[in-house]
């Protein structure tokens, strides 16, 4: 994930910027804070420092910085610099190159991409001059979030209302988001759960949403691939690309028979869903009925094929990633997973509670020859933004 320096400036909606200095963390973003004297009036250094483990920039000249040169050493660090919120006054500073703080003179000095997110009184955001600095701010390749209408600090409407954290935050990952890196690949996604009958009425299921190998397969488009998605049961929506093509199945031996018409036409497959392991030995034809007195109901079960482990001895050159939903010694089964299944690379989650459904989950990663990693409590689309980027760079 990236590198990113915010820059707090002095405007009433700064102490909305803790939350997306919060939020960029979660998503597994490396956060980095640059104040100005007159932000520090609103929220102080220290509240920054104690979110991001990390000094706060918010003077060039003091003693801790007379042996070295915090500014470049910063603006080198960057892989983004964000304005939040950015005051007409900063938003000058920028366009006409003044550097006479530690803010200002550190995003002189960044050459990273540059997000601003102009927040101020509507009649100062109307003033020909922000205007005009606003205007070279983009012809210098500055992307401009651009400010709400809503109730302003003053007590009435206007625009000139700072966006959500959230749509900050959204904003900010979207613009991160590899573009066009995988043009001209081609991936399988697997997303949801799959249902096997017991009877015309019911069936053997599990909690599977479909939110994680969705998102998954979103980002793989936002990033050029060509994506097939092979769905069982999900609970969302389907994201609207053109890069991503849809294909229902409802068992697990439909989705094996999907995944492999596919697969020697792939770069790699991503076994995101949840198939069910077992199905009915004995098909029935009819409803089950209760018979009078009865209490139990014996059911004889077998195995359905194991997609991520035909796949995976099947490989040629694609990808092999499989999931490991896990309720107990979540490393040990995951490790032992990886190599059972010939897998490149396992997720790992332990999902014994709040997972299923949940916009957040936490995983580890797995991979041939390689320590566990973990990644930090985040979002399914974050941890699929960071998943991508990671299989990205294999492909």
């Amino acid at each position: 994930m990236a590198r990113i320096a915010v820059y707090l400036t002095g405007g009433i909606a700064v102490y909305k910027a803790v939350s997306v200095v919060r939020n960029l963390q979660k998503r597994g973003h490396q956060v980095r804070v640059v104040m100005t004297q007159n932000a520090e009036k609103f929220v102080t250094s220290q509240t920054l420092a104690a979110l991001t483990k990390e000094e706060v920039l918010d003077d060039l000249w003091g003693k801790e910085n007379e042996a070295r040169i915090p500014h470049i050493e910063l603006a080198d660090w960057s892989e983004l610099a964000l304005v939040v919120p950015a005051t007409a006054n900063f938003l000058a500073k920028m366009a006409w190159g003044l550097a006479d703080d530690a803010a200002s003179t550190t995003i002189l000095a960044s050459s990273c991409p540059k997000i601003v997110v102009p927040a101020m009184n509507n009649h100062m955001l109307a003033n020909p001059a922000v205007a005009r600095n606003l205007a070279q701010l983009k012809a210098d390749g500055v992307m401009v979030l651009e400010p709400k209408v809503g109730m302003l600090a003053e007590g009435y409407q206007g625009k000139g209302r700072m966006p959500e954290p959230d749509e900050i935050t959204d904003y900010v990952c979207e613009k991160l988001s590899p573009q066009n890196t995988l043009r001209g690949k081609r991936v399988i996604v697997t997303a949801g759960g799959t249902r096997e009958a017991v009877d015309p009425v019911r069936y053997l299921g599990n909690r599977s949403s479909g939110k994680m190998g969705i998102a998954i397969a979103d980002e793989f488009a936002k990033a050029g691939a060509q994506v097939d998605l092979v769905i069982g049961n999900i609970d969302i929506a389907i994201p609207n690309n053109e890069l991503i093509k849809v294909y229902q199945v409802t068992s697990t031996e439909d989705m094996l028979a999907q995944v492999e018409k596919l697969f020697s036409a792939s770069d790699c497959l991503v076994m995101a869903a949840a198939p069910a392991d077992f199905k009915l030995k004995n098909s029935i034809n009819q409803k089950i009925k209760k018979k009078p007195g009865q209490t139990d109901l014996v059911l004889e079960l077998t195995q359905t094929p194991d997609i991520l482990k035909t796949m995976g001895k099947r490989k040629d050159q694609q990808i092999v990633v499989g999931f490991a939903a896990e309720t107990e010694n979540l490393l040990v089964n995951a490790q032992a997973k990886l190599e059972r299944k010939h897998a490149d690379m396992i997720v790992a989650n332990d999902v014994s509670s709040g997972v299923f459904g949940s916009d957040k989950n936490q995983v580890y990663i797995l991979q041939k020859g390689l320590e566990p990693v973990s990644w930090p409590e985040m979002t399914k689309k974050g941890i699929a933004k960071r998943l991508v980027n990671l299989i990205g760079k294999k492909m």
